[in-house]
């Protein structure tokens, strides 16, 4: 097992113009990564030099496999010792992975085996590779798919090329599909150059990693967070991290917690539901002996920030050590690598009570302590050094401090366009380096405040409302609801937009259902004085994704989809 980083070693925070050359350096340490288990069990430690060897030595054989400099592997992101090595034996070898998510447990087979397929042609994949347990899934996808290979990392050929392609900063590094739309997702192609911008704003800047730190995370290394946050920045920082797997958290969320215990980490990041999952799992059994008090930057990232769960959070665990200090609001998205903001380190959640009715009416952020419709938005810090931030309206004009607008950024780290999709490239990114992130905010005292994503607005009688605040009120108002149970969206409905509400509910009794639905409606009445129209659904019936956040743009299909298949042909 990786011990924890020795406290007199000498740091190089990502400084180096390639991925390559910050492994070269990590390698002369001794720290590493710790794979663990799908029940929280340490399954293997991977020290950054043995890394380098296995990487080295795979590059040889995925170029003896038939593969060449330049093409694209897509990579089932287990995570795994094996889903790493293949990583950086890609970028030795002169290839483009592409991470690509797992199967979800609810989400078919057939489903899965599609989405994938469609994925690797995305990216014009030539290879494959994925978990020795899925070989079957790997035969059945590869069916057809003109993949030069397509296995686990044991099934690579022996022997290859005695020499490696040279890499530099502008070389492809990575391509990473992105959510941030409803299209398709589209692949963000990620330079040497933009990836290694970024790790040094993350590690110089943002979390001014220290000798002792240590990271600990459950996020998919298939999304950014996961593999930028904390598989390569820790990298570049010579920063080890523990990783546990996604589908370990899902099950039991505490052993996050334990195992940022156990091995004293002092950096992790999660969506605000994860706190929330550990808050209210805690309600009944805690861990004996949990210390958290080497937790210096628990961040927040990857969904809009709830203040109410998290200060229960900081409340359930405060007697662990936990210091609500700790918190750390970010802000950032693939387009950018990862991080676009981050909050000063040690000032904790920093938040905005705003008068509901100034922002749907005019799109402004007026403070409100009244009683009524408020609600709290987080700050998530200034741009990260050499970024640019700015709002702006729909005609590209740029607004004032505290007016909502259209959040454009720049910088060092942005993507250069997306793969082979150079219309969709134009539509984001102007000439001048200016991307549109999809994202509505607005700038107060010079950092950036998010009220949520273009695509989710509902518009409704001149009024913008955001679908978060009808399924937050829904579910912290009504006993009977959980974080996830409710997902808010406009949808046509004779001829004009309606606000549909899907609501979870574990009850066949009808008199139970009818109650709730009413409930609902009574409620998003009264609060926000919506008329909506309340659909209920089963128990597990809302989709999510591998992490298990709730997908909004994926209810709405499938509500559309169901619309449609009940219509005549």
């Amino acid at each position: 097992m990786i011990t924890p980083t020795a406290p007199e070693r000498a740091l190089r925070l990502a400084d180096f113009p390639t991925l390559l050359e910050a492994l070269d350096f990590a390698a002369r340490g001794e720290t590493g990564v710790n794979v663990y288990g799908l029940r929280g069990e340490f399954a293997r430690a991977l020290p950054y030099s043995e890394l380098r060897e296995a990487a080295h030595d795979a590059a040889v054989r995925l170029l003896g496999a038939g593969l060449a400099p330049g093409d694209r592997v897509g990579l089932i992101a287990e995570t795994d010792a094996d889903f790493v090595i293949a990583f950086f034996a890609c970028q030795y070898a002169g290839l483009v992975p592409a991470p690509l998510p797992l199967p979800t447990p609810l989400g078919g087979r057939e489903a899965y085996v599609e989405q994938i397929r469609r994925m690797l042609r995305t990216a014009d994949a030539s290879g494959l590779m994925g978990p020795a347990a899925m070989g079957a899934w790997l035969t059945e996808i590869a069916e057809g798919q003109a993949l030069r290979f397509a296995g686990a990392l044991s099934d690579l050929p022996q022997g290859g090329p005695a020499d490696l392609p040279s890499i530099g900063p502008q070389s492809p590094c990575y391509l990473q599909f992105s959510s941030g739309s409803t299209r398709f997702p589209a692949g963000v192609l990620v330079t040497h150059r933009a990836l290694m911008a970024n790790a040094v704003a993350i590690t110089r800047d943002g979390l001014q990693v220290k000798p002792q730190d240590r990271a600990c995370s459950w996020l998919p290394l298939y999304h950014d967070m996961g593999l930028v946050g904390f598989l390569l920045s820790p990298l570049t920082a010579q920063m080890s991290v523990d990783l546990l797997p996604t589908g370990a958290f899902v099950r039991r969320p505490l052993k996050w917690l334990e195992l940022m215990a156990a091995n004293r980490a002092t950096i992790s990041y999660s969506p605000t539901f994860g706190y929330e999952l550990c808050a209210r799992r805690a309600e009944n059994a805690r861990p004996d002996g949990l210390d958290l008090s080497a937790w210096r930057v628990a961040g927040l990232g990857g969904d809009m920030i709830r203040t109410r769960p998290l200060n229960q959070f900081a409340e359930r665990f405060a007697d662990a050590g936990f210091s609500p200090g700790a918190y750390v609001a970010s802000y950032g998205m693939a387009e950018a690598t990862l991080a676009l903001t981050m909050a000063p380190l040690g000032r904790g959640l920093v938040a905005e009570s705003l008068d509901v009715g100034r922002l749907e009416r005019d799109g402004l952020a007026v403070a409100s302590t009244q009683a009524g419709r408020v609600r709290d938005f987080a700050r998530c810090g200034p741009p990260l050094p050499g970024h640019e931030l700015q709002i702006r309206d729909d005609d590209g004009k740029v607004l004032p401090e505290r007016t909502v607008g259209r959040v454009y950024a720049r910088g060092p780290s942005l993507m250069e366009g997306y793969f082979r999709q150079p219309d969709v490239t134009q539509q984001a990114l102007s000439a001048d380096g200016w991307l549109d992130t999809g994202d509505l905010g607005y700038l107060s005292q010079g950092e950036i405040v998010l009220t949520g994503r273009i695509k989710d607005l509902i518009i409704l009688n001149g009024r913008n409302i955001w679908p978060q605040d009808l399924e937050w009120t829904a579910e912290a108002e009504i006993a009977a609801l959980r974080s996830g149970d409710v997902a808010a969206f406009s949808a046509p409905s004779d001829g004009e937009e309606a606000v549909i509400v899907l609501v979870q509910c574990r009850s066949s009794d009808p008199e139970t259902r009818e109650n709730l639905a009413r409930e609902v409606a009574d409620l998003l009445r009264l609060r926000h004085g919506v008329e909506a129209e309340v659909n209920l659904v089963g128990g597990h019936a809302l989709p999510q994704t591998s992490s298990g956040k709730l997908s909004r743009s994926r209810a709405k299909a499938g509500y559309l989809a169901g619309l449609a298949a009940t219509e005549p042909a």
